[in-house]
């Protein structure tokens, strides 16, 4: 079955059909697909999207929610050999439109929501791409022919595809779209010689088989998500779709499903830590639990052990730009705590094959702690915008380096910890503060359950605003914990106390929302000349 080549990403779905040509592919909600089922109907939207007016498309994108339908238009578009780029169906109609041009996406596929969006206007704005809708009915099928150029749902005998078609390592098999700390969606393309040298680490290193049930925490425009898919294809397991109501007792969740292998961002423990449902033994299915995507805390980390006895806790790192993760750390209670920094799990040893560089504030070389810069087989095409590469790429010795904007540290063995970002570092009366070190304070020394620090310009300086969870308290009380452990000019100047911190779509927790709050509460505010 995997005549097409082994470096192709879809190869690996191929894998899972021999396996489990009956099992569940995807399930969200009640509603399931089945491995046959789901090649089936990505090769007849394969052929569906060759044959559409114009030509083949150069990049298909995928406008949908949650539903059966994005995940098989993402194989389907690798079985057409054309990149597959997921957009969210929440996101602003004028930033879809943007992604969409960036990525020369030249036909879509929907589902519901995303008909519903071009129907509400985003039509207009991508210049009439021709749309694949195949689970609408009729009278809304009929509705979006008014704005869109509908293709067939089954392609012509010349043009139906009989088998999927083969991809290149160099071939762009994923455009996914990282916001990055400007907030301005940048693309980056990943290859399916990327996601080879990832995967075959996963394959290597992990014992999954058709009996595990892999869950799929992240939106299908997240990395992690890509792993979930494709690691559970490979083996032909289940792979299901964790709701945004499954937070409200996730354990309850993992049990019902019997669900083997969890992937998520860190957020999701504090989650639900407050819902008071992730207690000892509660996830006893658990084989694997893999967390990325933010600094993973002690505390969290022991409270998810705790909860899933039989699984392993794994810390992974990685930029997107790097294709998913380039370093992991599994979690032991004595060793971890050792080794971490600020309260927050090492970040581990490099993959194998790819090569990491420290640098210091001058650019130079250093052995022990600087901004990390990454190297190997999982580099990325780069991004779709050439200007958004400006400063992160550098060349040295013939070796081609990203860079990531994190700061860490070379622990004796060759681990890495976290440090925090380097454009998280604020100037606070000419004091280098470091705001990872703040949070791990104010979680230490004060009795809060979460900690978010920034820093907002305030006249010539710049003042430190926390926000924090649990029972209010005044800022004296604060200031009275944090004396002890802090200098004084990284005590934070304004406290917030909230219900819970923002997240975004991926459940991590949403700083640069936090930032504009205590920015617009206690930042500079430009005088209004009176007229």
């Amino acid at each position: 079955m995997e005549s097409i080549a082994s470096t192709a990403l879809h190869a690996r779905f191929l894998r899972g059909l021999e396996t489990s040509p009956h099992g569940v592919a995807v399930r969200v909600g009640k509603d399931t697909v089945d491995y046959t089922t789901a090649h089936e109907l990505a090769l007849s939207w394969a052929g569906a999207l060759l044959a559409a007016p114009g030509g083949p498309p150069t990049a298909v994108g995928i406008l949908a929610g949650r539903s059966l339908t994005s995940y098989v238009a993402i194989l389907a578009s690798l079985y057409a050999g054309l990149p597959a780029v997921p957009v969210l169906a929440d996101f602003p109609a004028g930033k879809i439109a943007s992604m969409l041009d960036s990525a020369q996406v030249s036909a879509l596929v929907v589902d519901e929501e995303g008909a519903a969006l071009l129907g509400g206007g985003l039509a207009g704005r991508l210049g009439g791409l021709p749309v694949l809708a195949p689970h609408l009915d009729e009278a809304d099928a009929l509705a979006l022919a008014d704005v869109s150029a509908l293709l067939p749902l089954a392609a012509g005998p010349d043009t139906a595809l009989s088998a999927p078609r083969s991809a290149a390592p160099e071939d762009v098999a994923y455009v996914l779209f990282t916001s990055g700390s400007t907030g301005r969606p940048k693309g980056v393309r990943l290859t399916h010689g990327n996601m080879a040298h990832y995967f075959s680490l996963m394959d290597a290193w992990y014992d999954f088989t058709a009996d595990d049930v892999f869950s799929q925490a992240a939106n299908l425009n997240w990395d992690s998500a890509v792993s979930d898919l494709w690691c559970a294809w490979a083996v032909g397991a289940p792979l299901v779709s964790v709701s945004p109501h499954a937070y409200r007792d996730l354990p309850g969740f993992v049990a019902e499903h019997g669900i083997t292998v969890w992937f998520s961002a860190p957020s999701v423990i504090s989650l639900s830590r407050r819902t008071g449902r992730l207690v000892p033994g509660s996830m006893p299915s658990l084989r694997w639990t893999y967390f990325g995507g933010e600094a993973l805390q002690f505390e969290d980390t022991d409270a998810w052990q705790r909860a899933a006895p039989h699984s392993a806790v794994v810390n992974v790192y990685g930029p997107t730009e790097m294709t998913i993760t380039t370093h992991r750390h599994t979690w032991s209670p004595e060793e971890s705590t050792r080794l971490g920094v600020n309260g927050v799990v090492p970040l581990g040893l490099l993959h194998d094959g790819h090569a990491e560089l420290l640098l210091d504030e001058h650019g130079e070389p250093a052995s022990d702690e600087g901004e990390l810069w990454l190297s190997g087989p999982q580099l990325s095409a780069g991004y779709l915008d050439p200007e958004d590469g400006r400063g992160k790429y550098r060349e040295q010795d013939g070796v081609l380096w990203y860079r990531t904007g994190d700061r860490v540290r070379r622990l004796a063995g060759g681990e890495l910890v976290y440090l925090g970002r380097t454009d998280s570092q604020v100037q606070v009366q000419g004091y280098r503060v470091e705001l990872a070190e703040v949070e791990h304070a104010l979680r230490a020394a004060s009795p809060v359950s979460g900690a978010v620090v920034v820093g907002v310009p305030v006249a010539n300086s710049t003042e430190l605003v926390a926000f924090y969870l649990g029972e209010q308290r005044s800022p004296q009380e604060f200031h009275r914990d944090l004396a002890p452990v802090l200098p004084a000019q990284l005590i934070p100047r304004h406290y917030h106390r909230l219900g819970e911190f923002p997240l975004n779509t991926n459940k991590k927790t949403d700083r640069l929302a936090l930032t504009a709050r205590a920015a617009e509460l206690h930042g500079t505010r430009v005088p209004v000349p009176v007229p």
